[in-house]
Order: C-alpha cells, then sequence, then structure tokens
C-alpha cells in the first residue's frame, strides 16, 4: 500500500516551537540537512514525537541486536508491510551497516533466498512470523535461540514491532519519499510473497 499524496503534509519550521526544533534538530546526522518527511510529518504532535523518538532510538542506536542484522529485520518489515519510505531510508543504512545490492534485493525474496546465512535466513523468518501471526514460531524461536541471548531475542521482537508501527503511521500519513532515496526493487511490483510451508 503506497498513497502517491501526503494525507497529511510535512509540517515546515514556521509551526515549529522550540523544543519541537530542538528535537528536529536532534534527527539531523548532518547539520543543514533538510527535516526528512517522517519526523516533519510527525513533528504535527510534537508530545507523541518526543515519547516515541526515545524508543526509536533504542532500537536504532541501543539494541543488542548488530546492525546488519537489525537493517535485516527492518528492511523485510519495510516490505512486508508496503512501506517503501522505510523501505528506502533503510536501504542507504543497510549499506552502511554491510549489506550488499544483492542480500537487500533478496530481503524481498525472504528467508528462503538461497544466499543467505543460517542466522539471516532464521532473522527473517522471524519477521515473517511476527508479521502473519504475531508470535515466532517454536520452530523459529529454537533457530533463533541457537544464534541470538534472550535481550537479543526480545529486541527482534521490539524491532519488528517498531518498523511495523512506524510503516502502519507512514503508509496511514502518506509520508513521501525523499528525491533521490530508492524504491522497492523490481520483485516488490507485486504482493509480498507468503511462505506456504506451515
Amino acid at each position: 500500500m503506497g498513497l502517491s499524496t501526503p494525507r497529511v503534509a510535512p509540517s515546515d519550521a514556521s509551526q515549529w516551537d522550540d523544543e519541537t526544533r530542538a528535537l528536529l534538530e536532534a534527527t539531523q546526522p548532518v547539520a543543514g540537512r533538510p527535516v526528512l518527511n517522517i519526523f516533519a510529518t510527525l513533528a504535527h504532535y510534537p508530545k507523541l514525537l518526543k515519547r516515541w523518538l526515545v524508543f526509536g532510538n533504542h532500537v536504532l542506536f541501543k539494541s543488542r541486536i548488530a546492525a546488519r542484522e537489525r537493517e535485516l529485520l527492518i528492511l523485510r518489515t519495510g516490505w512486508l508491510c508496503r512501506a517503501e519510505y522505510e523501505w528506502g531510508q533503510h536501504v542507504a543504512i543497510g549499506k552502511e551497516a554491510g549489506l550488499t545490492d544483492d542480500e537487500i534485493r533478496a530481503v524481498a525474496i525472504g528467508p528462503d533466498a538461497p544466499s543467505w546465512n543460517a542466522l539471516d535466513a532464521t532473522l527473517l523468518r522471524a519477521a515473517d512470523d511476527l508479521h502473519r501471526e504475531q508470535c515466532i514460531g517454536d520452530a523459529t524461536w529454537q533457530a533463533l535461540s541457537a544464534h541470538l541471548d534472550l535481550k537479543q531475542m526480545m529486541d527482534v521482537i521490539f524491532t519488528v514491532g517498531q518498523y511495523t508501527l512506524v510503516s502502519m503511521a507512514l503508509n496511514s500519513l502518506g509520508v513521501q519519499r525523499e528525491p533521490g532515496v530508492e524504491g522497492f526493487p523490481q520483485i516488490a511490483s507485486g504482493a509480498p510473497k507468503e511462505r506456504d510451508d506451515d
């Protein structure tokens, strides 16, 4: 699902109070760049933005999952939720975390793509389980526990949950990609492929 125009247009600097401006400046990795559309849109509700950023910062910067594995989870969640804005932003972040172009394309194929190692496939399968059943299945849980400790496994759940929430907001508000930000790969032109091995 993707709206071709915003339902809620991003706010602009003339609408921000000092606290909101400070919050938005803190989201910018490079000073002077425009505020991303997601943040400028959520700035219509500064108290929500402020509280959401605390949790978002844990997931993105303080979780116990390695950055590359975290980005696999986020990209798969963005793909499953049809959140092209999220996909595009995290393609760039995923590349910084070490994902290759081929791996990013394979995220859209899912955990059964032949290129994945055991941990990568299991992380993608966990994202699929959570998306489809709102629960990591027993077999996936056991496979995941061979690679991750309990806190890391909890971070898996909360990462997928956070980016499902973000995807719902992006899709419902109609947040548009910034110029030059990648969209879905060619494989993503149709609906996500469901697993048929249940």
